[in-house]
């Protein structure tokens, strides 16, 4: 049989029995806590596991997460339904539609669940049929509007087995979750067991965790591994996409410090990222929200909100990237400062809860998952087009690279819901399509590209016009004033300029047309510099008896460039006819008379010690001399 994983989520009002139903279904009671079985009522989580047999021998293992109905543990609800394939809502006929029952399908429609079976419980104790047109009527313009409503009872057994059908009919019309090689666990237990150490569970989406493997947790950035993985009680070599999974993990403890590991962590892996106190994204208010309800009072700029992300709860501060309020059934774009980071990926949603923790006011779509900075309308035209479009994976990596300027292809929508193969491939397509600029693993906005080109030209020119003798503009200086651009960015723009009738080099850069020219007025200038090194062919004066003004000292550097004087040393330079001379003469004496020491050398080319020491230096670099101890030979 072809086994798939998927995960169930329990939803709707307290006392409706959803529990009851999940034992049913299961056999396994998911009220675990002592608590829970005194006041009759789910509090935190609760796990089972369901197999269900499909069409053309598939099988579904399936994860059930129970969660509270109850209004005081709306946070605990939240945190079981971040990663869910579908929704058993449950209503009960002896209540019918309540308030966490509505509270329950925003939070759903915020997190973007997208189908549901309906459980209508205790269907043995009342008007089951008028219960089900109340459902219809409150599920007409959801996405759960035709949702099959299965009646059932508990305690007589009825529809059970129609409700497993129901379920099993569902999971045969969806695909497993993906596995796009980024997995994340977001951890929703976290406990000590005698003898065997730390236990996370979670329900793992975007890939696979093995046994042995390195992880990471996150926000913490805390580095272990994975001693042991089971999923129900099963061990296993690897945990998959779409299951309920335990980890033990060595050397962790559970608790806020450090090293410690708590529910609304996340575990993945080093090439995911790190998580971000910042985020933009696109908040939407449900226009279910009654007028009356203080859920629907209108979402001010810098309003302190939680927000509710896997299964995390942290404190954010709201900034609305539109003057104005929010009101209930509207969207806007805005970034939300966290108290604390996490770990979001593009795509991914979450809901936001008031200051107070008593009612549900928004939900959210993650568009930038670490934008801190200020977004210009540009930036914010572009996020808008994201999120419409958040499954184009062309339009995402084209946006990316232009909220940025610029990306490494490594690390291009890391975290995101997109493969590594499908970023790749759209990065060859938008390349080629010439809708990005690429030199290596290096991508550019088109724009940003052309008008940083252009900055660059206009720069090199401008520096051509202004000093015609210099062979080209320093490349440190050009870098300083295109605003110091990333090295890894210049050097692309270099390395494009010279594929375009710009050649470097060594330090500088220049027009291939560019040919270095004294002007005429300097013309005088260069006779007395020239006339300065003739004198004493083989012991010229020192440069700054050379350069006794700047427009000395800009000749005798076009000489130097230009290769029509040499440099030496700091203060000395030869005509390059005189520095071959004297090559020439230094090989015929050691010929003559075999290895020579400095002051013989200078005293046969009637220099100085100033001049010979470095010269001779020069040529031992050059490969025509050797020094041995205090003598030269030829090399």
């Amino acid at each position: 049989m072809t086994a798939k994983h998927f995960i169930l989520a329990t939803a709707g009002h307290v006392d409706h029995g959803k529990s009851a139903l999940v034992e049913a279904l299961t056999g396994t009671d998911p009220d675990r806590l002592p608590e829970e079985k005194a006041r009759q009522i789910t509090i935190d989580l609760g796990f089972a596991q369901l197999i269900l047999k499909g069409p053309n021998e598939q099988r579904f293992h399936v994860g059930i997460v129970d969660v509270p109905g109850h209004e005081d543990f709306v946070r605990n609800m939240i945190a079981g339904v971040g990663s869910v394939d579908l929704a058993l809502f449950v209503v009960a006929v002896d209540d019918g539609w309540m308030p966490q029952t509505e509270e329950h399908l925003q939070i759903l429609t915020y997190l973007g669940v997208e189908r549901a079976v309906i459980a209508l419980t205790k269907s043995d104790v009342g008007d089951a049929g008028s219960i089900v047109a109340q459902i219809r009527e409150r599920l007409r313009d959801t996405g759960f509007a035709r949702a099959p409503i299965i009646r059932t009872s508990v305690r007589t057994s009825e529809g059970i087995e129609n409700l497993k059908s129901a379920l099993a009919s569902e999971f045969a019309n969806m695909q497993p979750q993906r596995d796009i090689g980024k997995p994340r666990l977001f951890i929703d237990r976290a406990f000590v067991l005698h003898g065997i150490g730390t236990i996370v569970t979670g329900t793992l989406t975007g890939g696979q965790l093995r046994r042995g493997q390195k992880i990471v947790v996150q926000p913490s950035n805390l580095e272990t591994r994975v001693r042991s993985i089971q999923s129900h009680g099963r061990e296993l070599e690897f945990a998959q996409s779409g299951m309920r999974t335990a980890i033990n993990l060595p050397d962790v403890g559970v608790g806020d410090g450090a090293g410690q590991i708590k529910r609304g962590d996340v575990i993945t892996i080093v090439d995911v990222g790190r998580a971000s106190p910042t985020l933009v994204a696109c908040l939407e208010r449900s226009e279910r929200l009654g007028i009356e309800s203080p859920a629907a009072r209108p979402l001010k700029n810098g309003s302190s909100v939680y927000v509710h992300h896997g299964t995390s709860r942290v404190a954010a501060k709201i900034v609305l990237l539109e003057n104005g309020a929010l009101q209930a059934g509207k969207k806007a774009i805005a970034q939300l400062k966290l108290a604390s980071p996490i770990l979001a990926f593009l795509g991914d949603r979450f809901v936001v809860r008031d200051a107070s923790e008593q009612h549900t006011i928004a939900g959210g779509l993650v568009l930038a998952p670490d934008k801190g900075k200020f977004l210009d309308a540009k930036q914010q035209t572009l996020l808008a087009a994201r999120a419409l479009a958040l499954d184009d994976v062309d339009l995402c990596v084209r946006s990316e690279i232009a909220l940025r300027g610029f990306a490494r292809r490594e690390t291009l929508l890391s975290k995101s819901h997109f493969g590594a193969n499908e970023i790749g491939d759209a990065f060859l397509r938008l390349r080629n399509g010439n809708e990005i600029f690429a030199h290596g693993d290096l991508a550019v906005e088109s724009e940003f590209w052309k008008k940083l080109r252009n900055q660059a030209i206009a720069v090199i020119e401008k520096a051509h016009k202004r000093n015609p003798d210099r062979a080209g503009f320093d490349l440190r200086e050009l870098r300083t004033g295109l605003r110091d651009q990333r090295p890894d960015v210049f050097e692309a723009l270099i390395v494009d300029l010279c594929t375009d009738n710009f050649v470097r080099k060594g330090s500088v850069i220049s027009r291939t047309a560019h040919r270095p020219a004294l002007p005429v007025e300097f013309q005088s200038v260069e006779t007395k510099v020239r006339e300065a090194l003739s004198k004493k062919p083989f012991d010229p004066l020192p440069c700054r008896e050379i350069e006794l003004d700047r427009n000395a000292q800009r000749v005798l550097r076009f000489l130097i460039e230009s290769g029509e004087v040499i440099e030496i040393a700091s203060d000395v330079v030869l005509l390059r006819e005189n520095f071959e001379r004297m090559k020439n003469a230094v090989a015929d004496f050691i010929s003559k008379n075999g290895p020579a020491t400095v002051s013989e050398l200078r005293q046969a080319l009637e220099s100085s010690r100033r001049i010979m020491v470095p010269f001779l230096e020069k040529l031992d670099r050059q490969g025509v001399t050797r020094r041995i101890g205090d003598k030269r030979v030829l090399a």
